[in-house]
């Protein structure tokens, strides 16, 4: 940054260092400043015997008004320094501070909102120990006498709190603008600070604050003065400006991390990210075209001002829960813009490339602030923890178990907590994520907080000294969390479990626990040896490959655990490690190559409200973070040693274990093109108001591509049948798609046996009372297998022949059937 042009219009006699030196930054201060000079100056004569010698500088940031004389005629210790065009407070405070010369060092506000006499308490506590003592509005003792208006003063405190949320912990008031500094640790705080506008305050505190120097925060008495220069856009610019400040101060190292993994995250989603309309995830079954809906009705309700929470778009008449199901309202309604701009299936592969890089970053964030130095160390376990087996097979089709950026950070909230420095605070912010995650995604927040559990129970077996101080400040904050949270939630979470087409649970059957043997084997899309037959063998899907972390990197794992025992936090990772891998395998663990089978821990969760959703084999992801971590923390020992046989050793280990489960890039094969009949809009002399088009068979969960038909036509039309979880039955237990029929579910079966029943009179009349619930206004069938045996099923029930018309067979039941 180029220096601004400066001089000083009154010389000192000589370069004796002062015990006082009063910086007031000055822009067009002609009116007020003359007032103030004669205040401070008249204020320090009076009392040298307490301040003892003084000088006053004017930092005057290139006023055009007569702001420069004004300080040239006062007191013969006035100094006056002048940049020579204004760039802003922060550049005046700059200069003002580099001129002085005094033993502490006060700046103030042209104005004088704080009096000078307020000196008295600052100095009081700077000289208790602290390196600076700021004044402070929002602390207990604090007077404000008059009151700015209500509109500047509600806009000051929501500045205020977002400040506070980004700038130094505990202080809460950082813009007040009287604060005495140690001198020299002002001069080199300001020489040490780019910003240029009213940020710098925030700057310099926070450099105090890194260099472990105390700051007291300390009440005075303040009053709004006319003429202020904070205008209601001073708070934006300094968050703006704290944003920039840390984008320079970012590591070059750091930035290449970030760019790694989103190349990374974008290799991994290659065969669909450059051109998502027309390619599909071969492997995401039939969860894209879910996740592509989920995304455009969320953007169809914030573009109309809908709920957000329902739809009766598919599952019509009875709708979906939104909420009930994973919409991720967390990202798709700030993605709403580019879904409307793009469509729904641009707006999800961006949206799955960039939250996978971003979980990537956050693990490395956690990683390099909590264990380990080593930038390398930390890259190496955050890839792992982001990119391991089970997450790159959820990144075919489950964005919640994707973008889980918010894990890390929620981690190192409740790790704040532990040390009871800023309860309060941690506790709001924590109880804020968890409401922000809670619509990111229920299920991957219940098994992070399921690992985060057993690690502290871990953690304080074998540190419990220190678990006996973390307890107390830590409930305490979970508490202010929960009653944080809760209030945000609370209505979204009712509408979830007891508004229209909740359910009570979703069952998976018995086997859907992990195999023991998928822990060792390797997952389909592993680089080198990946076996698609093998895997789904132990798995339920592709989509659901949970574990296959490999041998290799179980062994290496085996072997750090070993050699770094000693460590508690090895102790702790390796139980949680273990204890998840084991709650994996479901209630009943089937050993391998034998008939034995045992009853499994998780038989004692199983049942429990929120466990009886969860998809047991899905426990395992919580080894990736954790494996991740303790591959850094061996990484860090290894690359800190000075012997190159265990540097060699120590990498190679490394190496063998994760090259075996690289990921190769996802499959992608072409996408199955939308009917001219829904392109061009033949449809709509079809279906009139509050009708249904009905696609036969009706899209369920095996083949939703009617979906897919649904946005591309801008969600113009409703679907009876979908693929969500909804309710079933008197007992409402979650099933996935809509509650079944007799119709549709006869001709799902002639779909996919080829075989028609004898259609009769019962079968017709059970037909139209179907076809009137579901108020359909038009019968499709677009080519696909056994659309010859489902054109005769329709053309029986209906009792006329279908028309062919864009692309498809439809039956027209205006005019009855």
């Amino acid at each position: 940054m180029t220096a601004p042009t400066e001089r000083a219009d009154t010389e000192r006699a000589d370069t004796e260092r002062v015990d006082l030196s009063v910086v007031i930054p000055a822009y067009n201060e002609e009116e007020r400043l003359g007032p103030t000079l004669d205040a401070v100056t008249r204020y320090l004569a009076d009392n040298e015997s307490r301040f003892g010698s003084w000088e006053v500088i004017v930092s005057d940031d290139g006023s055009t008004d007569g702001t420069r004389e004004v300080a040239a005629l006062q007191h013969p210790r006035v100094r006056l320094v002048a940049a020579d065009r204004n760039r802003g407070k922060g550049n005046a405070l700059r200069l003002g501070v580099a001129a002085s010369s005094g033993g502490r060092v006060l700046v103030t506000d042209a104005d004088l909102a704080a009096p000078i006499e307020e000196l008295e308490r600052l100095d009081k506590a700077l000289s208790e120990g602290s390196a600076a003592a700021i004044g402070s509005r929002a602390v207990p003792g604090a007077e404000i006498a008059d009151h700015q208006s209500l509109l500047r003063e509600l806009l000051g405190r929501a500045g205020n709190l977002l400040i506070r949320a980004t700038a130094v912990p505990g202080i809460r008031d950082t813009q007040c603008g009287f604060k005495l500094f140690d001198g020299d640790q002002a001069r080199a705080a300001f020489a040490d600070s780019r910003l240029d506008g009213w940020g710098i305050d925030v700057e310099v505190l926070q450099h105090l604050h890194r260099n472990g120097l105390p700051i007291a925060e300390v009440p005075v008495r303040w009053s709004h003065r006319p003429g202020s220069k904070v205008g209601p856009l001073a708070y934006p610019k300094v968050l703006a400006d704290l944003a920039r400040l840390r984008l320079r101060r970012l590591r070059p190292a750091d930035v290449l991390v970030a760019v790694l993994f989103l190349a990374l995250s974008i290799t991994l989603y290659s065969g669909r990210f450059f051109d998502p309309d027309h390619r599909y995830l071969t492997d995401s079954l039939q969860d894209q075209n879910q996740w592509e809906w989920f995304f455009a009705v969320t953007a169809d309700s914030v573009a109309h001002l809908r709920n957000p929470l329902f739809s009766d778009l598919q599952g019509f008449p009875d709708g979906v829960n939104l909420m009930a199901n994973t919409a991720m309202l967390g990202v798709s309604v700030p993605f709403a813009p580019l879904t409307l701009l793009a469509g729904p299936a641009v707006s999800l592969s961006v949206c799955m490339a960039l939250g996978l890089a971003a979980t990537a970053v956050a693990w490395y964030w956690l990683i390099v602030k909590r264990v380990v130095r080593h930038l390398g160390a930390a890259f190496v376990g955050a890839a792992l923890a982001a990119f391991a087996p089970p997450m790159v097979s959820h990144a075919n089709a489950h964005p919640n178990f994707v973008i889980l950026f918010m894990i890390p950070l929620i981690i190192d909230r409740a790790l704040r907590l532990a040390t009871g420095t800023r309860v309060r605070r941690d506790g709001i912010v924590l109880g804020l994520m968890a409401a922000y995650q809670v619509f990111l995604g229920e299920e991957p927040f219940l098994l992070a907080a399921l690992g985060m559990t057993l690690f502290a129970l871990a953690y304080a077996a074998v540190r419990p000294e220190e678990a006996k101080e973390a307890w107390r400040p830590l409930g305490k904050g979970l508490l202010i969390a929960g009653a944080v949270c809760l209030p945000l939630v609370a209505v979204p979470l009712y509408w979830q479990f007891k508004g229209p087409q909740s359910y009570h649970s979703v069952l998976h059957g018995d086997n859907a626990g992990n195999s023991p043997l998928s822990l060792l084997a390797f997952a389909e899309r592993s680089l080198l040896f990946g076996n698609a037959g093998r895997a789904n063998e132990l798995a339920l899907n592709p989509t659901e490959q949970n574990a296959f972390y490999g041998w290799p990197l179980i062994l290496v794992a085996f072997g750090i655990v070993v050699r770094l025992w000693e460590r508690p936090l090895v102790k702790a990772l390796a139980f949680t490690s273990v204890t998840a891998a084991v709650l994996s395998m479901g209630p009943k663990i089937r050993i391998p190559l034998t008939e034995a089978v045992y009853p499994g821990p998780w038989a004692l969760v199983r049942k429990l409200p929120l466990f009886e959703s969860v998809i047991e084999g899905r426990v395992a992801m919580v080894c990736a973070p954790v494996l991740g971590i303790l591959l850094a923390v061996f990484l860090e020992k290894v690359l800190a040693t000075q012997r190159i046989g265990t540097v060699y050793f120590g990498l190679l280990a490394v190496a063998l274990a994760l090259l075996p489960i690289l990921p190769a890039p996802l499959k992608a094969q072409q996408r199955e093109a939308v009917p001219d009949f829904i392109t061009s809009g033949m449809w709509k002399s079809y279906v009139g108001k509050g009708e249904s088009l009905v696609p036969v068979p009706l899209p369920d969960p095996g083949y939703a591509e009617a979906l897919h038909w649904q946005t591309t036509a801008d969600l113009g039309f409703r679907l009876p049948g979908g693929y969500f979880n909804g309710p079933y039955g008197d007992n409402r237990i979650g099933i996935y798609g809509a509650a079944p029929r007799y119709t549709s579910d006869m001709l799902r079966d002639v779909r996919y046996t080829g075989k028609v029943p004898v259609i009769g009179k019962n079968w017709r009349a059970q037909a139209k009372q179907d076809f009137a619930y579901w108020k359909a206004g038009v019968l499709v069938v677009a080519p696909q297998p056994n659309d010859d045996k489902l054109r005769e099923a329709v053309d029986a029930l209906t009792g006329k022949s279908g028309k062919w018309t864009g692309g498809v067979w439809v039956w027209d039941l205006h005019g009855g059937s």
